[in-house]
């Protein structure tokens, strides 16, 4: 018996991230490191913590996205109101 995904056009995660992010961590990650042995810089594993925090997936939307519409939401975007009497 075969379990398959309910969608087949997902795209592929791991854990909290699709695989492009992982990708990017890693490599972000091994930059780190040597800056962080070579240099002793610790701006870059900064960096790469936040795009790993910005970047986890929760339900098809990552947390970067969801302060996007929060921001857009509160602050950006004009918010109208109609009161109507029922008459």
């Amino acid at each position: 018996m075969y379990i398959y995904p309910d969608n087949l056009t997902a795209k592929a995660t791991l854990w909290l991230w699709d695989l492009r992010d992982i990708g990017i961590i890693g490599v972000g990650l091994l930059f780190s490191v040597f800056a962080l042995a070579q240099f002793y810089i610790l701006f870059p594993s900064v960096i790469t913590a936040l795009y790993a925090f910005l970047t986890i997936r929760i339900e098809d939307i990552n947390i970067l996205d969801f302060i996007h519409n929060a921001a857009a939401f509160f602050v950006f975007k004009q918010q109208t109101y109609e009161w109507r009497s029922k008459e």
